[in-house]
């Protein structure tokens, strides 16, 4: 099969990690990146419409401080461009939740975790498209449109952290931040080719500032790599006194760890989760395909899965809560342009009664204790990350896989509902491509606050599979 061509910059094409070896040795400025950034922007970006807010000024004027000669070299990432998606604040930069209600909306200060990653050398140079209010896996708003995925323009790339995903397979940045709720960072870093990391909560931010104890959405790394990924939690991590669920940094980066990975690995797959999930015969045999070659480096792979009662009720539950206490609480003016399926969302949330919230949060520790039981004897469980390949970019949601129809739109996210319930982290690698030149993710869920742990089975799967990839120029279709 032959892979797409890449024709942009030398240095976009490079992993993050070594940019910033070279940034560390003066080898090359700050200066010298975001142009190479925004030029590969320029180039790809009627394409894939993958990052339509820019902040090229902002971004100028960061690299020229940290290139001066009398600035030290900051944080982990010493000057290197990355994208923040567009449901985080970055001061004096338009950010609007994919909401035409906050299509004008500029905030004066950045969020916590912008001003962290800036100050640990992060530049930023623009802001990722995002569906409404990251509600749904498709990308597209009333606002900015759709984004393509670069493997095949008419195809969706994901959602919500869809911008991210695009924007880091075609070389526009070396990192990418995302979120994730129901696979957000996963299922596009899958339909794209790159990694997702959907951390513990705490480990990279928390979740939304107004529900500090909320713990099913989270902020995460996307890379285009496993070692990426990691200096890029390296990057996030780290306690906060504003942060109720904070966790400190691990005395080894995560870097280190991916650094000592080996194929010696013990891993659980389930093709469907005793049913739980629906997954395509194509996306199936893919997967097992992946797997026997991490087996032939080394691993040992048993297939088995722990028992998950009422995992789909318990999640559904979980996540109503979040769009009825947030967007669900919007003025009127800002939710009088929601999305059906957004909406939906909200007034299942407060139909909700308080035997419901109840039976979710039982249900959830059994469900964490059958999990972290079953895991005793595993490094990881890997499932897909989702049941079927990407579909058309008009299309909001699939309604069936391999002819099953499906419940609504959330139905095909099913594989992604097991992390985010037990707050374990879980990771999207690729592990090669589908006979119509696809990427395809596996989806790996690790131990109780494991993301070092995680993140080197990660890096041992993605050098079994042949990774990792470099950037692509976007593959037009049609």
């Amino acid at each position: 099969m032959v892979l797409p061509t890449y024709t942009g910059p030398e240095l976009c094409a490079y992993e993050a990690h070594e940019i910033v070896d070279l940034l560390k040795k003066r080898e090359i400025s700050p200066v010298e990146l975001v142009e190479a950034s925004f030029a590969r922007i320029a180039a790809v970006e009627p394409h894939i419409n993958a990052m339509p807010t820019l902040c090229r000024d902002r971004a100028e004027a960061a690299a020229r401080d940290i290139s001066s000669d009398d600035a030290g070299m900051p944080g982990w990432l010493g000057g290197l461009p990355i994208a923040i998606k567009d449901l985080m604040e970055v001061g004096g930069v338009r950010t609007t939740m994919g909401t035409k209600g906050l299509a004008d909306y500029v905030p004066e200060r950045s969020g916590a975790l912008v001003e962290r990653l800036e100050a640990r050398g992060a530049i930023v140079v623009g802001k990722t498209n995002t569906p409404e209010f990251g509600a749904g896996a498709n990308t597209f708003n009333d606002i900015f449109g759709m984004t393509r995925n670069p493997w095949n323009t008419k195809l969706n790339a994901g959602g919500s952290s869809g911008g991210a995903a695009a924007a880091l397979a075609t070389g526009e940045v070396w990192l990418a931040h995302g979120s994730d709720l129901a696979g957000s960072l996963r299922t596009p870093a899958a339909y794209c080719g790159v990694v997702g990391l959907r951390p513990s909560p705490g480990v990279a931010g928390g979740g939304p500032q107004l529900m500090k104890f909320h713990t099913e959405g989270v902020q995460g790394p996307m890379a285009r790599s496993v070692r990426d990924t990691a200096l890029f939690l390296d990057a996030m991590s780290g306690f906060s006194a504003d942060d109720p669920l904070s966790w400190p940094a691990p005395a080894t980066s995560y870097q280190q760890a991916v650094e000592r990975a080996d194929a010696n690995i013990r891993i659980a797959f389930t093709a469907d989760m005793n049913s739980f999930g629906l997954v395509s015969q194509e996306m199936d045999g893919c997967l097992r395909d992946a797997l026997r070659k991490t087996e032939a480096a080394g691993a040992v792979v048993v297939e088995d899965c722990p028992e998950l009662p009422d995992l789909d009720r318990t999640y559904r539950v979980l996540r109503a809560m979040l769009w009825a206490a947030l967007p669900g609480r919007a003025p009127d003016a800002v939710q009088k342009h929601f999305k059906r399926t957004l909406s939906e969302n909200i007034a299942f949330g407060r139909k909700l009664s308080i035997d419901d919230v109840y039976d979710a949060q039982l249900n959830r520790s059994r469900l964490f204790d059958n999990v972290v039981g079953f895991l005793r004897d595993f490094d990881v469980l890997a499932c897909p990350v989702v049941g079927l390949m990407p579909g058309p970019v008009e299309e909001e949601y699939p309604t069936e896989i391999d002819s099953v129809p499906l419940t609504d739109y959330i139905s095909w996210l099913r594989f992604s509902f097991l992390a985010t319930t037990t707050a374990l982290p879980a990771i999207s690698v690729p592990v090669g491509l589908s006979e119509g030149g696809l990427p395809i993710g596996l989806q790996l869920i690790g131990h109780h606050r494991g993301e070092a742990r995680l993140l080197a089975v990660a890096r041992a799967v993605e050098v079994a599979t042949g990774g990792p990839r470099g950037p692509i120029d976007p593959v037009v279709v049609g």
